[in-house]
């Protein structure tokens, strides 16, 4: 599928780090963009820069989706790209020791609960409201292709550290759920991919120490530094003009292993 003026997207988390790169590469080729993102401020900065339309959204909740679809379609049509980039990361031990009082306490369910409805839940809410869309719309490639997906997962998914089992367990489940429903979907002309991406220059690594920066560096083989959001933005233009990608995850990541901390 061939990136132009006559696309629509939908990039969900776009406000910041990997959304907000990949809502300006498909803006740089003409594809009318709609931000999803619950940071109005920045959404609506980000939508303003380059064209698009900002909508406030929690992909974990319907009727909030559902506004900002209906939002999205009004200024722009049915979307015919989806790129899931909205989710958290928090960090809790299975047990961990309370500070104040030595006591150990158990990983705390809500946490748990929310890094999986925003993570995994709200990354498939967003493709099965999108799927029933697309489907509808006629196909624009020599394949019969109608859309593309792309969600967001985590080299966690499979070497997840320490304090990260509600994420990677969240992660793991997106890159699960990608075959079958690519599958689900073929019958549509609707392509599923996956990214998995490393170690990449995100908002939650602006605050770190510098020394702590370079470690992260220096674990990744090559080339030994941060992924850049546009290398992620990059591949996603890859995978939307690439009519044999489908039903996969890719790891996006200069051959790094996490170790356990």
């Amino acid at each position: 599928m061939k990136l132009d003026s006559s696309l629509s997207a939908i990039v969900t988390g776009g406000a910041s780090g990997l959304g907000e790169a990949t809502a300006r590469m498909l803006a740089s080729h003409g594809v009318k963009v709609a931000v999803f993102d619950m940071n109005a401020a920045r959404g609506e900065a980000v939508a303003a820069e380059i064209g698009g339309v900002f909508c406030e959204a929690n992909v974990a909740d319907e009727a909030s989706v559902d506004a900002a679809l209906a939002k999205a379609r009004a200024a722009h049509g049915v979307e015919r790209i989806l790129v899931n980039c909205a989710g958290i990361a928090p960090g809790r031990r299975v047990v961990s020791k309370n500070r104040e009082t030595g006591a150990l306490v158990a990983h705390d369910l809500a946490t748990f609960r929310k890094t999986v409805e925003v993570n995994l839940i709200g990354t498939f809410h967003m493709i099965a409201k999108c799927a029933v869309a697309m489907s509808g719309l006629e196909p624009v490639t020599a394949d019969g292709g109608r859309g593309v997906i792309v969600s967001t997962a985590s080299v966690a998914a499979t070497d997840g550290q320490i304090g990260q089992a509600a994420y990677s367990a969240s992660k793991g489940g997106v890159v699960g759920l990608t075959l079958p429903v690519a599958r689900d979907l073929a019958g549509s002309g609707i392509r599923v991919m996956t990214i998995m991406p490393g170690l990449f220059e995100t908002p939650m690594f602006a605050s770190v120490a510098d020394d702590y920066r370079k470690a992260l560096e220096a674990s990744v083989p090559f080339p030994s530094r941060l992924g850049r959001p546009e290398e992620y933005a990059n591949l996603v233009r890859a995978i939307v003009e690439n009519d044999m990608l489908n039903g996969e995850a890719i790891r996006l990541d200069g051959a790094v292993r996490l170790a356990p901390k």
